[in-house]
């Protein structure tokens, strides 16, 4: 689960003869992971692709266009078929001569729709003026300026140019300028801001109003004409779409197969092939070639390796011959083993020659977690994918992530809503959303075990009332809970002390390639710090100047756990451990030190303090919607009068408020029964989203900033094994 599937380098040697027959047996068996050649072997030059490739390539281009005119997509597929390259070439063309017709029609009545469109947004503000459209334009003697501006201001231009014959035409903020000039009128009226409009020529109605309506007509029709060719369209996504992603799939499939060998390393007689393969597969992926191609290739294990982030072997084991095959490796024979030689991996032979790698490549990553673990690998790529030498945090993610979000919303009703939303995506949808339908049904079932333990559904306590009466935990939202509050707050801390250590933990793990000291050094000088800093802060060292709540809260004052605070003897060992991690720290690395000094390790012990935060706001929603709702009555605690036995059985000097529930009889205890449920179901579903934003938000945030960014890097490379995972046709 904390590491990446272990990854073999392989070798497929062959003749080039059968180099067709080896391609089409590796990419149907989808293993192996292509590395491409980088031209580094002398006498081997970069394999070309197969005849047709270019032809496949440009059908596939053909195709893909055809859908995304069709708009195609997945529904339209339709049971698997066989599709022959006879038959796609004969059924493509008649496909495409349709298609390119009916989008062609399309995008014809689009363009004659939008310039309808175009001239009644150019009339509509002519029509304004009442004057027919001929007699704003065409004169030799006046000159005639059609637009938008301030009247006054072009009465003024005209005064100040000298124009003393001109007259104006206004209606709605449209002015008409008629004048006899012998300068440019636009030029006059620059210094106006005068925003000129375009007058539309060559229409036999010269009315602006009655050329508005013959263009609404003529719009009508275009539309209803456009309706049509839609309606055609849909009719060929209907015919078409299951051939067209059967098409694309073989396409893609036969544009792979031919395009392989550019991979490859070549010479005029053979070829060479290498890539990533789960270690495991690799005698599947041996197998099958001999199976395929028989004695004329030879498969090679070259290595099994683990990587560090900087690209060189840090362990290795013997990797034996495939499966009934002699001793020679790739190219030219010999056992090899691996060894790091400036950053590049290089296999060197036992028998003295070297063999060098087809190119500098690091293993391409798959995670291994579990099945209820897989769908967090979505949460941790949304940062980015674990390399190869890395740690995969995971399963870490696995289970404080729930925890956390259940912590903070902690309501039965909430998370069986919660965990319905995550079923429905589970069950409904593939790839990302249905591994984030996991991660709700799961955070939604973390939300009812802590709700369980709050005694709360929707904000009121009837789980406490009526299932748990003695359940020994409360939010702490009301005044007679309050120590709760400042428990949850503490266990905050501590629950992030834990995740943060475990976060060091990992670093420390993956520094130790580097040696014990530097991961010491590293990693371990920060978790001396921070532990001890704690531990001073938990400690009855000064105690007068720290909260009385941290040695209250676990003593008795909510909780009797026994724990009042370490001693002051543990306290001042706790700030001699700190100076010593400070130290150790400014050794490591002096720039670290002066965010240590800053006091980092106080900072992120204290931003776990969210969870207790968010956990209260929620809480303080929940409990204020149902207080408008039901009303709340004060009886040495806050009780819901509603849920209480109702307004009648409540003392008058104890009501605070009667809520919308109680609002009185007849007409009135209607119209507050209505409100009461509008706000009562508006209210919580605006808490149920905020508790996805919110605690959501603030888990992953944890999750990225406080536990990631302790030893996570990411920027593995996905494995991307050569191959197609076929959907939509068959070869049966």
């Amino acid at each position: 689960m904390l590491r990446p599937k272990r990854m073999s380098r392989v070798s497929v040697t062959g003749s080039k003869h059968v180099m067709d027959e080896a391609v089409e047996a590796v990419h149907g068996m989808d293993l192996l992971h292509l590395t491409d050649y980088d031209g580094g072997w002398e006498g081997f030059d970069p394999g070309s692709p197969e005849a047709g490739a270019d032809e496949a390539s440009e059908k596939l281009v053909t195709v893909r266009s055809l859908e995304s005119i069709l708009g195609v997509e997945g529904e339209e597929a339709g049971p698997q078929r066989i599709v022959t390259e006879d038959q796609l070439d004969e059924e493509l063309e008649a496909v495409r001569m349709e298609v390119n017709e009916l989008d062609d029609r399309r995008d014809e009545l689009d363009d004659q729709l939008r310039e309808v469109e175009d001239t009644v947004e150019r009339l509509e503000p002519l029509a304004e003026l009442g004057i027919d459209l001929d007699l704003l334009s065409g004169y030799d003697a006046v000159e005639v300026a059609v637009g938008r501006g301030d009247q006054e201001a072009v009465r003024r231009a005209m005064v100040d140019a000298g124009v003393g014959e001109y007259e104006l035409f206004t209606g709605d903020g449209v002015l008409a300028v008629v004048a006899r000039t012998d300068e440019d009128l636009d030029d006059l009226l620059v210094s106006t801001a005068f925003e000129t409009l375009e007058v539309p020529e060559g229409a036999e109605t010269t009315d602006p109003s009655a050329r508005i309506a013959e263009l609404e007509s003529e719009r009508e029709q275009l539309e209803s004409r456009l309706e049509g060719v839609e309606e055609e369209i849909e009719a060929a996504r209907e015919e078409y779409g299951g051939f067209l992603l059967a098409a694309e799939e073989m396409l893609t499939i036969e544009t792979q197969r031919r395009e392989a060998p550019l991979s490859f390393a070549t010479t005029r007689n053979a070829f060479v092939a290498e890539g990533w393969i789960p270690t495991e597969q690799f005698v599947d992926l041996a197998e099958g070639l001999y199976e395929a191609v028989g004695d004329h290739v030879e498969v090679d294990e070259l290595e099994r390796a683990r990587y560090d982030g900087e690209g060189a072997v840090v362990s290795r084991e013997e990797v034996g011959e495939a499966p009934g095959q002699p001793g020679p490796t790739a190219t030219d024979g010999g056992d090899t083993e691996a060894r790091a030689e400036g950053g590049a991996t290089v296999t060197e032979r036992t028998d003295g020659g070297g063999d060098q790698a087809m190119a500098d490549s690091d293993p391409p990553v798959v995670q291994n977690n579990p099945g209820v673990v897989a769908p967090f690998e979505t949460l941790t790529r949304v940062v980015n994918r674990p390399k190869y030498s890395e740690l995969d945090p995971t399963v870490i993610l696995a289970l404080t992530f729930p925890l956390f979000f259940g912590f903070m919303i902690g309501d039965v009703g909430y998370g069986i809503v919660y965990s319905a939303i995550g079923y429905y995506l589970y069950a409904n949808y593939e790839g990302a959303l249905r591994h984030l339908g996991t991660v709700g049904l799961l955070a939604g079932l973390s939300t009812i075990f802590f709700g369980f333990l709050y005694g709360e559904v929707f904000g009121t306590e009837l789980i406490a009332r009526f299932v748990w009466p003695a359940h020994p935990f409360r939010k702490g939202i009301r005044p007679a809970f309050v120590d709760f509050a400042l428990l949850w707050l503490v266990v905050s801390i501590l629950a992030g002390l834990a995740h943060v250590t475990i976060g060091y933990a990992f670093g420390f793990v993956q520094e130790l390639k580097h040696g014990v000291k530097d991961a010491f050094l590293e990693k371990g000088s920060w978790v001396i710090m921070m532990l001890g800093l704690w531990v001073f802060i938990f400690s009855d060292t000064v105690a007068t100047a720290k909260p009385d709540f941290l040695f209250t809260v676990l003593n008795g004052s909510p909780i009797p756990l026994g724990f009042g605070g370490f001693s002051a003897t543990a306290g001042w060992a706790g700030l001699v451990a700190f100076v010593v991690g400070l130290v150790l720290i400014y050794i490591a690395d002096p720039v670290e030190f002066i965010e240590a000094v800053f006091l980092k390790v106080f900072v992120d012990g204290l931003s776990y303090t969210r969870l207790a935060a968010v956990l209260l706001a929620k809480a303080g929603m929940a409990f204020t919607v149902n207080l408008i709702v039901f009303g709340i009555y004060n009886e040495e605690e806050f009780k819901f009068i509603s849920t209480h036995g109702g307004l009648s059985n409540v003392p008058a000097e104890e009501v605070i408020f009667p809520g919308l529930f109680n609002l009185g009889e007849g007409v009135t205890f209607a119209i507050g029964l209505i409100a009461g449920i509008v706000v009562l179901v508006l209210g919580h579903a605006v808490v149920l989203a905020l508790g996805i934003t919110s605690a959501g938000l603030q888990a992953i945030r944890l999750e990225y900033v406080e536990f990631f960014q302790k030893f996570f890097e990411g920027g593995g490379e996905e494995y991307r094994p050569f191959g197609y995972e076929r959907r939509y046709t068959t070869e049966d």
